[in-house]
């Protein structure tokens, strides 16, 4: 695995990586169509219009509708990219995505911008802070969090050539560069971007990749060495690597941009009550509680999601070691 670690590089927003990677299977398949739920121009759609014109739909503000006529473009042969933001592509799609996507078998990719707290200034309405539990029950879904501009194109590249149903969250707003451009990557395995031996911190997305990894200097600078694991595929979710991690470094501090409630953290708990690994663990992520209006890292400060926050954590599930 080649990573692009500790150069401090900018990377693109992942809704732009997700909207060239879309262009680019495009060309190679005539079947892929981009289909939209009027929120288009928040993630570079129009490019993808002046591309394929015939292949673009906007459907307008309706999204239960995105998810069936995506359904039913798949059924005669076509390969949607359905896309809206992720509150819409879990909450309000929920039963059309079980039923008409999922459940009939049918190809089609559900990309869900601005998760979490990174739709910011849009307020609570429009966090999605639960999407990951409503969609990760669902059989035969395939969740994946991109944490760069490569992993989103392997992502994109992927569903591409890939039949079912995937789920793609796609965060809105500046990044940090985490792989090389010819970076490989795994359905249902993790990637080890840091190594350490006393807790392990595992991470999904940019947002809180990146304050994972601020929070492993954070704790190096104390020695305390920390692990740290891009989970990038949420289901299915890489068992061994966390069962690896569990034994090896004897705490884990699951990290997200979600509620703590059924995403990732409960999936990693789910994990290690299965397999009998009884170590100490914290979850970092979105308390119970509603969203607010706020730039992303006020949010953080308000939701403990910061770097201080994740190092905090560590170090308790640290003392709590047998």
């Amino acid at each position: 695995m080649k990573l692009i670690l500790n150069e401090n590089m900018d990377d693109i927003e992942l809704t732009k990586a997700y909207n060239e990677a879309l262009i680019a299977v495009a060309k190679e398949n005539p079947n892929v169509v981009d289909v939209e739920a009027d929120v288009a121009n928040c993630i570079f759609g129009p490019n993808f219009q002046k591309e394929f014109p015939e292949r673009y739909i906007d459907l307008g503000i309706c999204e239960q509708s995105l998810s069936s006529v995506s359904a039913g473009m798949s059924a005669v042969g076509m390969v949607p990219f359905c896309h809206t933001f992720a509150v819409f592509a879990s909450r309000r799609m929920c039963d059309q995505n079980y039923i008409s996507c999922a459940y009939a078998k049918n190809n089609v990719k559900i990309v869900a911008s601005a998760p979490g707290i990174s739709s910011g200034e849009n307020g609570g309405t429009h966090h999605a802070n639960e999407d990951i539990a409503l969609v990760r029950p669902i059989t035969d879904i395939t969740i994946m969090e991109p944490a760069d501009s490569a992993a989103m194109r392997w992502a994109v590249k992927n569903a591409a050539e890939n039949f079912g149903v995937y789920y793609i969250r796609a965060e809105r707003y500046g990044q940090k560069r985490i792989y090389a451009d010819d970076a490989e990557f795994k359905i249902g395995q993790a990637n080890v971007i840091r190594e350490g031996n006393d807790v392990t911190l595992i991470a999904e997305g940019n947002l809180m990749l990146d304050a994972s990894l601020k929070a492993a200097d954070l704790l190096a600078a104390e020695g305390i060495s920390a692990r740290v694991v891009d989970i990038f595929t949420i289901k299915p979710i890489d068992v061994d690597t966390i069962v690896k991690c569990a034994n090896e470094t004897g705490a884990i501090v699951t990290v997200e941009n979600h509620s703590i409630t059924g995403g990732l953290g409960s999936a990693v708990a789910e994990v290690l009550v299965d397999q009998f690994c009884a170590v100490p663990m914290k979850r970092i992520g979105v308390p119970n509680r509603f969203g607010e209006v706020g730039q992303i890292p006020d949010l953080q400060k308000v939701m403990h999601m910061t770097p201080e926050d994740i190092a905090a954590a560590a170090k308790t599930v640290i003392g709590g070691k047998k």
